[in-house]
């Protein structure tokens, strides 16, 4: 598929799939007339890297880690090294800890609202 297709397909601009091509996180082969040629796997990949961006990772972590993660068929990747599992371990837990400092904030201004007279059980949280 053309970089378009893959764009609408993924929710993803063309501008951020030639970045991430770019950075060495997604493989575009060249057609004769050297436009970018994806296959249907790349749409599971561009999901997989705007999760760990979301998670707060960066570029050059996720191209450390995206040849770890389980590959197409389900299977383990061979290519985990105990320094990268530590470092993702310390980055799950550095998003734990925000985490819990949001809940906290949140657990404050609900107590807010009740003193004022209104109602915290109003929130989408």
């Amino acid at each position: 598929m053309r970089i378009g297709e893959l764009a609408r397909r993924s929710g993803v601009s063309e501008r951020s799939l030639r970045y991430y091509e770019q950075q060495g996180l997604l493989r575009a082969e060249r057609t004769p007339g050297g436009h970018r040629s994806y296959q249907a796997w790349a749409i599971d990949r561009v999901v997989r890297i705007q999760a760990l961006y979301a998670a707060g990772l960066n570029s050059r972590k996720i191209a450390q880690l995206l040849p770890c993660m389980r590959d197409m068929d389900g299977g383990p990747s061979e290519h985990a090294t105990p320094r990268l599992v530590g470092e993702l371990i310390a980055e799950r837990d550095r998003i734990d800890s925000l985490i819990a400092g949001l809940a906290l904030s949140r657990d404050v201004l609900n107590e807010a609202i009740e003193a004022a007279g209104g109602t915290a059980g109003t929130s989408t949280a």
